[in-house]
């Protein structure tokens, strides 16, 4: 059927779109950190928690971190030499090899630290987090029949809507037969996860991971290797044949080229809307203990 001039996309998202000046915006600030700091650090994320990220930024004061779109980030790492015929400089290789490593969610680290300093420090650095609706459980749980003091019973009803066998005895959240939570090795449900959190039973890990990194001294270094795969929109823009994307000397994309990213470009800031419920059935749950 042809299509109807009248019809109109709506979003519904809470957040508003990044326009095009908050991407020229982080172009020009990885230009300047590039000449700032002497190292750059190419790093991917396991178990993505913005609060702990915030953590790990509050720990690095005196370096930069950015965690956005790839192309975007790529587009400030992008150097044009005045004379075409010129061979590369160390630095056009080195931000050339970043850039082709940039797949897939990850971020970049500027800092003027040294080498040896990073990679003791991220190492070293995890934090535990709860897991998520996909992820594979590392163990079993499983729950006994018997009563949950460790719940009001204001959460109650919330709990027999995640599916847990439960019911008040007295007043108190009591399960009335074995409850299996979840199987090790099994991907979990969003219901699972979020009873795995009423019960405070983190599974998931949080770290960072550094890939590779250019140092004015040493130049690229590739650090962790690992399987660059292509994925299914990076192999469908194979395919096509792109316009190829107009950059002043400064590396700046134009107008026109910036553009054509917008209709790519989503915001990442509800990761944790699937929790929403439990955050309600708490506050259910100290309401209710002030009553009593």
């Amino acid at each position: 059927m042809p299509k109807s001039k009248r019809d109109k996309k709506v979003s519904l998202t809470k957040t508003d779109r990044k326009g095009l000046s908050n991407k020229q915006q982080i172009i020009e600030d990885i230009q300047q950190c590039r000449e700032k700091y002497d190292n750059i650090f190419l790093f991917s994320v396991q178990n993505m928690r913005n609060s702990k990220l915030k953590d790990v930024r509050a720990e690095w004061k005196n370096s930069r971190f950015f965690f956005g779109k790839n192309r975007v980030m790529q587009l400030g790492l992008k150097l044009i030499s005045d004379d075409e015929n010129s061979e590369p400089t160390k630095l056009e290789q080195g931000m050339e090899q970043l850039r082709e490593q940039m797949i897939g969610q990850c971020g970049l680290l500027f800092t003027s630290e040294s080498k040896k300093t990073v990679l003791e420090w991220f190492d070293t650095y995890q934090a535990e987090e709860f897991a998520r609706g996909g992820f594979r459980a590392t163990k079993s749980v499983k729950l006994k029949p018997g009563p949950l003091e460790e719940f009001s019973h204001a959460i109650e009803p919330h709990l027999r809507s995640l599916g847990m066998p439960t019911k008040l005895d007295r007043g108190i959240v009591t399960l009335y037969k074995e409850f299996t939570v979840c199987e090790k090795g099994k991907v979990l449900t969003p219901e699972q996860a979020r009873i795995l959190k009423l019960l405070n039973k983190p599974m998931a890990t949080f770290k960072l991971i550094i890939n590779c990194c250019y140092t004015k001294k040493d130049g690229f270094e590739e650090i962790t290797k690992r399987e660059i795969a292509a994925t299914k929109k990076t192999s469908k823009t194979a395919k096509q044949p792109t316009k190829p994307a107009t950059v002043d000397k400064k590396g700046k994309k134009t107008d026109e080229a910036m553009s054509e990213d917008e209709e790519e470009d989503e915001d990442d800031d509800d990761d944790d809307e699937d929790d929403e419920d439990d955050d309600e059935a708490m506050e259910q749950d100290d309401s209710g203990d002030d009553d009593e």
